[in-house]
């Protein structure tokens, strides 16, 4: 089986951005992966390896869209483990969702992948809708906020558990599928792929690159496409109308006992 797993550079969640007025100011922000794409990445890793063996069960292709120079982001899951990457070569802040899902669609067919697994969103938009436009223009089935998944190797599916308002909702899909995860598929018995005894316990969390990983990463392949070359047109269809910073809280209120706060939330904010 092929696995391609979408990974997307952001700008640092843990770094203020500077509103200049007429939107942000990216300009000297550090730039991180998008940490529901090492969930993505860590589910794949753990659906193709056999823990205890040396066999692979699965290719594991990280897939970008950024500018060639500036994929130090693809490097790292490299180094996590995958078995080579692909660069569209753009700015990615130029496109829109569309152009983006479009690329991605064409190299899941360029590649004759059987399966594409993405976080559930980019922390820097949280759009989520990539993935469901990506299934839309392939034709496949898709399952979204993965929460578990366990691959059926000689039933050619997954069983996806994905959490619902009234507990978990559990899809089976045939390959070739998209898959979306949660941040809950990352926990130590989340992913089964058949051949990893199902009683063993992963570490919680997305794995670190080893110094072997780093190591290896600069051997890796990493094939550079264009748009042009995939067929797709940077598109336009999505603009920002606007950008506004939220408007200023106002400052809280000190209570000196419980009465007089049950009097306030009874009488000036009416909220029992």
């Amino acid at each position: 089986m092929k696995i391609l797993v979408t990974v997307k550079r952001i700008p640092d969640p843990d770094e203020g951005l500077k509103f200049t007025g007429g939107g942000l100011d990216y300009s000297s922000h550090k730039r991180v992966p998008n940490a529901f794409d090492e969930y993505a990445v860590e589910t794949a890793l753990r659906l193709a390896e056999v823990v205890g063996g040396k066999d692979r069960l699965a290719e594991v292709v990280v897939l970008s869209i950024c500018p060639q120079g500036q994929r130090q982001h693809v490097t790292q899951f490299l180094a996590m483990g995958a078995d080579r990457g692909i660069v569209v070569d753009a700015e990615e802040d130029s496109l829109d969702t569309i152009a983006v899902s479009k690329a991605i669609a064409a190299v899941f067919k360029k590649e004759g992948a059987d399966l594409l697994i993405a976080g559930k969103l980019s922390q820097d938009l949280e759009g989520n809708q990539v993935a469901q436009r990506v299934a839309g223009l392939l034709g496949v089935p898709q399952a979204c906020f993965a929460a578990n998944l366990a691959w059926d190797r000689a039933g050619k599916s997954l069983t996806v558990g994905r959490e619902v308002d009234d507990g978990v909702e559990v899809k089976k899909i045939p390959l070739p599928a998209v898959v979306s995860v949660d941040l809950r598929i990352v926990l130590p018995k989340s992913v089964q792929n058949g051949a990893t005894s199902p009683d063993h316990a992963y570490n919680e969390g997305p794995r670190l690159a080893s110094l072997r990983g780093i190591t290896m990463a600069k051997r890796k392949k990493v094939d550079v496409f264009t748009l042009a070359a995939l067929g797709v047109a940077s598109g336009g269809s999505e603009q920002d109308v606007a950008v506004a910073a939220p408007p200023a809280r106002k400052a809280g209120q000190m209570v000196g006992s419980v009465e007089e706060l049950v009097e306030k939330l009874t009488k000036e904010a009416k909220v029992i």
